[in-house]
């Protein structure tokens, strides 16, 4: 067994080189940022320790420095010793060595880490190939080791063939897992392996993940948010803040005896149900007329590998101007699908996709409506591209439908919409100098920046930690008593439902099967 440890390490994002294209274009450069200051942690050979901390405090540039896996734009120093030997002098012939088989990633955004184009047991078999062993010799053995690493993970081996698009969050999260332990490695990080899932199916995975580190003996550094889940999962608790470790030791007496008040309000941040102090219902009925979005009788069927598979069926739900719709349901309910087709970006079987009381516009005239009404993705990694710096993300959408003013102003004014500032500093960042919060609010800047009537927001939270979710929170309520926006939200979250929505529509096995206000329908009366 192997064990993995930090002496002193810090990374620093450097700031953009002087005359690259963003100083061509007057945008002004992005400012150093440290991420890690002088941080020592020990990962002993087969334990288990928990990482925890708030959205852009350090915690994922420190574990992906134990692999040299950070940008170029990151500047580290300190040791980082995998088994004894210091990652930082490794070759690259060493380096590609060690991945994978002495040590292994799960990657937080199971979307953004599959390659769409591949099939799932390919992907798995890639590790393989790179890194040949005894007991996956030829391509029949690579098949069975991809069959015998998804069973282990709770996945048929028929699964293997299937494509990313194909499976459902929870079995592309198991996918990763799998990956992970293709090479049978000694350590595995795993990086907010849960934080997009519902409840149940996060669960599942935190089960899997603890049988494989019994059975196995595997070193596990597991990062999250998520305090009281580390500590159920972890023998050790690390807390970080703003770069630094602030405290650390056994789990329960962590959580239950915390010394630092950061690790106290960590512990106690969530958007309970029934809570009325975490509750932003509308202020103020909406000024104006229009942004009604609504589905009447939609029913979408799906086609693949010469299957159909009814995805929706016969849902109808309506969005009025000013109102926050929360879809909620667990994952594969089919909620996205039918925002998707709300949105004209997915066909409908039967039923009407409405806006205004008119039938969803065709050609020049959809471009005109989807200014009206737009769409926040799940996951801003995936929305996002990695060259593309703040400034063209928000103003992408000011480009394509030709916006008229000043566009630096346009873009700042989104920014602060949005809550992003000071955005003299970043204008010239890109996505992975920036915190996942702050990416969402990227994604929402972008949106806001073409002044629309309603959003379609799916799981706009899932993967921010507890406080940033309230902010988030905050943020949209805002807009909606601001701006009169109107959003329909979708999440397996109950506590986001909870606290934002001023009604709640809940699917199961692609139908609606109750809309009412959030108290009736969250708490029976």
């Amino acid at each position: 067994m192997a064990e993995l440890r930090w002496r002193d390490v810090s990374v620093e994002y450097r700031a953009g080189r002087p005359g690259t294209a963003r100083a061509r274009r007057g945008e002004p450069e992005a400012s150093g940022v440290l991420a890690v200051d002088g941080v020592s942690l020990r990962v002993p050979a087969g334990a288990t320790v928990g990482l925890a901390g708030e959205s852009g405090c350090g915690k994922t540039t420190l574990a992906l420095s134990a692999l040299r896996l950070l940008p170029r734009s990151a500047r580290v120093r300190g040791e980082i010793l995998l088994d004894g030997e210091n990652v930082r002098d490794l070759s690259f012939g060493r380096l590609r060595a060690v991945r994978w088989t002495s040590a292994s990633v799960v990657f937080q955004g199971a979307a953004s880490s599959l390659n769409p184009v591949r099939s799932v047991g390919w992907q798995i078999a890639e590790a393989l190939r790179l890194h040949p062993g005894a007991d996956w010799i030829g391509r029949r053995g690579r098949r069975a080791r991809v069959e015998k690493l998804l069973g282990s993970v709770g996945l048929s081996p028929a699964r293997a063939g299937a494509f990313p698009h194909e499976l459902s969050g929870g079995q592309r999260q198991r996918v990763l897992i799998a990956m992970a332990l293709a090479c049978d490695p000694q350590i595995v990080i795993a990086d907010e392996p849960t934080s997009a899932l519902d409840a149940d199916v996060a669960a599942r995975i935190q089960d899997t993940l603890g049988a494989l580190v019994r059975e196995r003996g595997l070193s596990l550094l597991l990062i999250s948010h998520d305090l009281p889940m580390l500590a159920r999962a972890c023998e050790r608790l690390v807390v970080m803040q703003a770069g630094r470790i602030v405290e650390e030791g056994p789990s329960a007496d962590v959580l239950e005896h915390a010394r630092h008040p950061y690790t106290r309000r960590l512990a106690a941040a969530s958007l309970a149900v029934g809570d009325r102090s975490v509750r932003r219902p509308r202020s103020r009925p909406p000024t104006g007329t229009g942004g009604r979005l609504e589905a009447s009788g939609v029913t979408v069927d799906l086609a693949g590998r010469g299957v159909r598979t009814r995805a929706v069926a016969e849902a109808s739900l309506a969005i009025e101007r000013g109102e926050i719709v929360a879809l909620v349901g667990p994952s594969g309910a089919g909620k996205t699908t039918l925002a998707r087709a709300m949105l004209g970006l997915q066909g409908v079987t039967s039923g009407k996709v409405l806006f205004d009381g008119r039938p969803l516009p065709r050609g020049a005239a959809l471009r005109a409506f989807r200014r009206r009404v737009q769409f926040v993705p799940q996951s801003p990694d995936a929305a996002l591209s990695p060259r593309q710096t703040v400034w063209d993300a928000v103003a992408e959408g000011l480009r394509i439908h030709r916006v008229p003013g000043d566009e630096r102003t346009l873009v700042e004014d989104a920014l602060r919409a949005a809550e992003l500032e000071p955005t003299e500093r970043l204008l010239g960042a890109l996505p992975s100098e920036l915190s996942g919060g702050q990416r969402q609010r990227v994604v929402i800047a972008g949106a806001l920046a073409l002044n629309p009537e309603l959003l379609v927001a799916d799981e706009p939270v899932s993967s921010l930690d507890a406080t940033v979710r309230a902010e988030i929170v905050a943020l949209l309520a805002h807009l909606r008593d601001a701006r009169g926006l109107g959003a329909l939200v979708i999440t397996h979250d109950r506590g986001l439902a909870w606290a934002l929505a001023d009604r709640i529509a809940v699917m199961r096995g692609g139908r609606i099967v109750g809309v009412g206000g959030v108290e009736d329908v969250l708490l029976g009366g």
